[in-house]
């Protein structure tokens, strides 16, 4: 909260916030609530982060979200992590059946970084541009420095390459 402000702009007083510190993957087992957004900024799944990236772990997730919420993780980059994207895509594609790769060039890393997108029901690639301007004006939403309409629409669009390394084998 104290080093990171221009990150979190505040997030930590909205009175919705429930800080909670625990073991995730324990948390999410146990826990009963439902959820609309599930939003993962994990370390690389290896050491004790690795069971976050588990099919288990994505269905106690899906279980949290319902038909309705949406869950956001971070999945490595095609360019240097071709096996994990593809292999934690097939993962979240047997729990889930809207799966989208989200691609956000990030140059401190040399390239493309995947996230992925996933729910039951809901498809972050049927909202257009204008929709997605709309949105954030109804909502208050502005000083974004990257996010838009159209960045939206990019960051989905999936390049040949990342369409053949998710193509089943």
């Amino acid at each position: 909260e104290e080093f990171f402000g221009k990150v979190h702009q505040g997030a930590f007083h909205d009175p919705r916030l429930e800080l909670v510190i625990a073991d995730g993957l324990k948390y999410v087992a146990a826990c009963q609530q439902t959820f609309d957004l599930i939003v993962l900024d994990l370390t690389d799944p290896q050491g004790y982060a690795e069971p976050l990236y588990s099919r288990e772990f994505f269905t106690d997730c899906a279980r949290l979200i319902g038909e309705h919420g949406l869950l956001s993780l971070h999945v490595g980059s095609p360019q240097f992590h071709r096996e994990r994207f593809r292999h934690l895509f097939a993962e979240l594609n047997a729990v889930f059946r809207v799966v989208r790769p989200v691609l956000i060039p990030i140059t401190l890393y040399g390239g493309f970084w995947g996230m992925a997108c996933a729910s039951q029901l809901r498809d972050p690639k049927q909202l257009d541009a204008g929709t997605v301007e709309l949105r954030l004006q109804q909502r208050g939403i502005s000083g974004l420095n990257y996010y838009n309409g159209d960045t939206h629409q990019a960051a989905l669009a999936v390049p040949n390459f990342v369409r053949q390394l998710l193509q089943p084998v």
